[in-house]
């Protein structure tokens, strides 16, 4: 499928809390209408909240990655989710490459990410594209559920620091 991924603009703001909304991770930990909607506006206003436009600027899907999120050195996948009809079509795929290759100043060797245990289907995905497991934490979120940390390196990226030394 054909997609361009480009920065947020507002308009797009309640659409991802809609598609967001309708996802289990959504229904978990983003229930509330207006504290979702805040917490996008504010991704917005830092340019981190990405979304994924077919050809008649349709929105499909977003994600909101900080580029610094972790321990203020590492890119932080922090939100993605594509609407519910158009999953399995690469379109998250497409997305996390994205935040991969844009989210840092392409200095950085590691991405991370986290994933609840009760959504084993994003965990199979993010292994599938080299993301491994190095930490669990129980009751982070919310109690009752565990989040895996989950990091990836770039192997290309090391060896480009490797060669200039």
């Amino acid at each position: 499928m054909n997609i361009a991924i480009k920065k947020a603009e507002e308009k797009y703001v309640t659409i991802c809390v809609d598609i967001l909304q309708s996802t289990e991770i959504g229904t978990v930990h983003f229930s509330d209408y207006k504290k979702t909607v805040d917490l996008l506006l504010h991704a917005l206003e830092q340019r981190e909240l990405f979304v994924a436009l077919n050809d008649n600027e349709d929105c499909l899907g977003f994600m909101y990655f900080m580029p610094k999120g972790v321990f203020g050195s590492y890119p932080y996948l922090h939100i993605i989710a594509v609407k519910e009809e158009y999953r399995n079509l690469g379109i998250g795929k497409q997305l996390i490459k994205y935040f991969e290759e844009n989210s840092s100043d392409y200095s950085s060797t590691k991405c991370f990410l986290t994933v609840d245990d009760f959504n084993p289907q994003a965990k199979k995905l993010y292994e599938s594209l080299g993301y491994q497991r190095i930490g669990e934490l129980k009751d982070f979120y919310k109690d009752g559920i565990t989040s895996y940390i989950m990091m990836k390196t770039n192997k290309s990226q090391l060896d480009e620091k490797i060669m200039h030394r």
